[in-house]
């Protein structure tokens, strides 16, 4: 019985000490306060318009570019006759 009482005695002592040594609140945080001050002092940068994408060159038909590779090797193997 004694423990049970020495144990919740000292449970209470306990309590009460924690209690009395809470740190205080200290209002605002600090770092808060230099958020706000940060905040103030930002100055939006305009966003620059973005520019315009060049149009593709238009891309010839299967016919014109076949008709193409055909011409450029002709003139390959031409060249490789002389």
């Amino acid at each position: 019985m004694k423990r049970l009482l020495a144990l919740l005695l000292g449970g209470l002592g306990l309590r009460a000490l924690l209690r009395r040594h809470r740190p205080a609140s200290l209002g605002p945080s600090p770092a808060d306060d230099l958020r706000a001050k940060l905040d103030e002092t930002r100055v939006e940068e305009p966003v620059p318009a973005p520019e315009p994408e060049p149009e593709p060159e238009p891309v010839p038909e299967a016919g014109e570019r076949r008709a193409d590779v055909h011409a450029r090797a002709r003139a390959a193997m031409d060249e490789l006759k002389d």
